[in-house]
């Protein structure tokens, strides 16, 4: 439907020649993408715990290593969690593979954290971007403009549906807009960032785009 439409509006669209022949794998393939393993390797299980715990007359030894508390800390930090939802998280993960090793107690995790110096970076209004970095962003937005009255439509047999154009913006972390472009609706922002960047009197060495970069 899509290349119908675009011939009718006299667009030159390449004819899609690529087509799903087995079936069995595209199928099997949408399933894995709902399909989450979790994957603990031996050495993380037999380095969970101390191999012995020395007594030296300052108090309890610790149980935990600092690879299991890292460990917890990282998982932590990947899905957001805090000390309790991590402790339950880690601990139904273990569960589900019959491990014989459990997750440190959320008091445990929180005053051992507070031993290891883990540097999380935090970044604040006061901080200054690099400044031999320059950095731009790229994305684009739509267009809407009015077609032609109802005797050119009928006259030239031309859909009546409003067409629109695609406007590529380059964006600096400044907030100010550098350069722009004009393209028709079929146009991505691969196809235009070349031109962009070279209209740019600075030298950019970083660029960002969303997912219609391809």
């Amino acid at each position: 439907m899509p290349n119908k439409y675009a011939q009718k509006k006299k667009c030159s669209v390449p004819k899609q020649k690529h087509k799903v022949v087995n079936w069995t794998d595209y199928s099997q393939a949408l399933r894995e993408r709902g399909n989450r393993e979790i994957w603990i390797s031996d050495k993380a299980i037999t380095n969970w715990y101390p191999k012995e715990r020395v007594y030296d007359g300052t108090g309890s030894p610790v149980k935990f290593t600092d690879f299991a508390i890292i460990t917890c800390h990282e998982v932590r930090q990947v899905y957001k969690l805090l000390l309790r939802q991590a402790e339950g998280f880690i601990n139904s993960v273990f569960s589900m593979k019959n491990l014989p090793i459990t997750c440190p107690g959320f008091s445990y995790l929180s005053k051992r954290l507070s031993t290891l110096n883990i540097k999380s970076p935090r970044y604040e209004k006061t901080d200054k971007p690099d400044e031999t970095t320059v950095a731009i962003a790229i994305d684009s937005t739509e267009l809407k403009r009015f077609g032609r009255d109802e005797w050119h439509e009928a006259k030239h047999k031309v859909s009546d549906n409003r067409s629109w154009r695609k406007i590529h913006i380059a964006v600096g972390d400044d907030h100010i807009i550098h350069d722009t472009a004009l393209t028709d609706k079929f146009a991505s922002d691969d196809s235009v960032i070349d031109n962009l960047i070279e209209q740019i009197d600075v030298p950019v060495n970083h660029a960002t785009a969303d997912g219609s970069l391809r």
